[in-house]
């Protein structure tokens, strides 16, 4: 995978989506920066980031065949992927927080952001932006942020975790297209966030709290929340809130 490195930009999903051409005939390129000024996440949300001190980066990838109806199996095989270089540095508690948000414990040390490019094949590449909290320790007003320094008690080397982690995206992205839906759904459960307890939600629709158990994903990433006297329902992203 071709690599461009810069010092500051507004946003490398902006900035590596010009290297698509039109075609999927080409090599996968990440672009890192070593400050984001614009990263964004789910919900609109600003991804901030202390410069050198974490990982910011994107991937513009190609599909040779993807359907559109696979694309939350593509953000689910991303996050398992980043969990399994995680966990091999021994990062504790380890989950993945509906639908992309990297987890240790119940602080937030990283997130993931797919835009995906399409024509009437389906999704013919990808723009793939993680961001990931490093090593950096003060997150000042965000409580619920941490870094693999903050729950490791380590500090990592930027590069060699890029290397990494880049190696284990494009392994599991090769395979993506043989694997079955039901597997990836079936280890992307595994390591839900708060999955089968009783949590709290805040409604979009009526902007009320309610209870209610996390129990799966559907094949189109929608959560399967189970509700008091309402049963089994499916939400998608601008409908429900996980609450901490």
């Amino acid at each position: 995978m071709r690599i461009i490195k810069v010092d500051a930009i507004d946003s490398t999903n902006t900035f590596v989506r010009k290297f698509y051409a039109g075609t999927s005939e080409f090599e996968p390129v990440c672009v890192t920066a070593r400050m984001q000024l614009q990263g964004r996440g789910q919900r609109g949300a600003i991804w901030k980031s202390e410069a050198g001190k974490n990982l910011t980066f994107s991937i513009l990838y190609p599909h040779q065949k993807l359907e559109i109806s696979r694309h939350f199996l593509l953000s689910a095989q991303v996050a398992l992927s980043i969990l399994k270089v995680l966990k091999e540095l021994q990062v504790p508690r380890l989950s993945v927080k509906w639908p992309n948000d990297i987890l240790s414990a119940n602080k937030k040390i990283g997130g993931i952001l797919i835009e995906n490019i399409l024509n009437s094949d389906g999704i013919v590449a990808s723009v793939i932006g993680i961001g990931l909290n490093v090593n950096q320790v003060d997150f000042g007003e965000f409580g619920n942020a941490g870094s693999l320094c903050s729950v490791s008690g380590k500090t990592f080397d930027l590069d060699e975790l890029l290397k990494n982690l880049l190696q284990q995206i494009e392994n599991d992205l090769q395979e993506l297209p043989k694997r079955r839906k039901a597997e990836i759904l079936e280890d992307y459960e595994d390591k839900m966030f708060r999955i089968d307890q009783v949590s709290v939600f805040r409604l979009s629709k009526t902007n009320k709290e309610v209870n209610g158990i996390i129990r799966g994903v559907s094949g189109e990433g929608k959560l399967q929340l189970e509700l008091e006297d309402r049963g089994l329902l499916e939400f998608d992203l601008k409908e429900v809130q996980l609450l901490y």
